[in-house]
């Protein structure tokens, strides 16, 4: 097995969305690949390192002001110092059936 510690740091790398704070979009138990080199626009769907946590969201940029959105009504917003925090980009959703299938880096 590889040690993902040894990753590149551009590597693309896979994780599972866990809960529903980004449903209908994205549900628990789907897969998502994070692009560290990705492209960043505003709407576009990240994974960043926000206090020392790792969160899954929506950036939303507005002049100098980063905000991270989840799509679930009534959760707040997260404001980022920079854009150091961003981990990476979603490039592609799976799931259990090929429906659920979607890339999100050809825009």
């Amino acid at each position: 097995m590889n040690d993902p510690s040894k990753c590149a740091a551009s590597e693309p790398f896979a994780l599972r969305v866990v809960g529903d704070d980004m449903a209908p979009e994205f549900v628990d138990g789907h897969i998502i690949v994070i692009d560290p080199g990705g492209r960043l626009a505003s709407g576009c769907f990240v994974v960043a390192s926000h206090d020392g946590e790792m969160i899954f969201r929506q950036l939303i940029m507005h002049g100098d002001e980063l905000r991270l959105v989840a799509l679930k009504p009534g959760l707040p917003g997260i404001e980022l110092k920079g854009l150091d925090e961003i981990v990476g980009v979603v490039s592609q959703r799976s799931g259990r059936r090929r429906s659920e299938h979607k890339r999100y880096d050809n825009h």
